[in-house]
């Protein structure tokens, strides 16, 4: 039969990631066995697999994003601190001090580097439970690698600490603009502590470091994990799991 007439079969809830087909000479799910599946032909079939491998999510693909977003956040960090005044301008009016602070970018761009922080430390977290090639694995078998525990826990506590060290400055150079009426006796017009911003940046810069390492250590896993499970199948019988359909392989020996 012609590859492009031939029905795929597919489960309604379990459809395995490269939307392999599940069973050949009948339409029955290998997860629950159910014979209410949905049959797609050949060349519907390599249409949608073409563009769900376009679109596939992977680790370095999440690796990029992580490391894109804790660069920017460490380089807003710094120049917030490089572009921090070290006072405000004192103008004595008639019965009061007005601060006057020219320019200061450090609300803004402080706020930056703590959003990308976040957006960090959020594709992070998420990078490491995500299910790569819809094949998930269990929480508990990933906290089971304890360099993976180690460095997971390593990686949020520095987004932690980043994260208030740079809203801390921010929040009061916030403050200082917008309480800048003083009494006649002050003279001094202050600003955020300086040396936070910067210290937070590479707080930001270690955390984005830490996710990457965690990333590692998850494919690892994975592997390892997987690696046992087809090996443990392959022993136990001929039964095939959902994400291990060579697609090339069958349309060759259905040809």
């Amino acid at each position: 039969m012609d590859a492009s007439a031939r029905p795929y079969y597919f489960c309604r809830h379990h459809r395995p990631p490269n939307l392999g087909p599940f069973s050949l000479p009948s339409p029955r799910c290998c997860h629950c066995h159910q014979s209410a599946v949905t049959p797609i032909y050949g060349s519907t079939y390599y249409s949608i697999h073409m563009a769900r491998s376009r679109m596939a999510v992977t680790i370095k693909l999440m690796s990029l994003i992580v490391a894109t977003l804790g660069l920017l956040s460490f380089i807003f960090g710094v120049i917030a601190e490089n572009k921090k005044p070290a006072a405000g301008t004192a103008i004595n009016m008639k019965d009061v001090t007005v601060c006057k602070y020219n320019s200061d970018p450090t609300v803004a761009l402080g706020s930056l580097s703590f959003a990308f922080l976040i957006a960090c430390s959020v594709a992070g977290f998420t990078s490491v439970f995500y299910p790569y090639k819809g094949r998930p694995v269990s929480q508990s078998i990933l906290f089971q690698n304890k360099s993976f525990l180690v460095f997971f826990l390593i990686a949020l506590g520095l987004a932690g600490l980043g994260g208030a060290f740079l809203l801390w400055p921010t929040i009061v150079e916030q403050l200082h603009i917008d309480n800048n009426v003083h009494p006649l006796e002050s003279t001094s017009c202050p600003t955020a502590k300086t040396g936070l911003l910067g210290g937070a940046a590479f707080l930001s810069l270690d955390s984005m470091l830490m996710w990457l390492v965690t990333l590692m250590l998850v494919s690892n896993t994975r592997e390892d994990y997987f690696d046992e499970v087809e090996g443990s199948g392959k022993g136990d019988g001929p039964e095939v799991l959902p994400g291990d359909y060579d697609t090339a392989g069958h349309m060759k020996a259905v040809a």
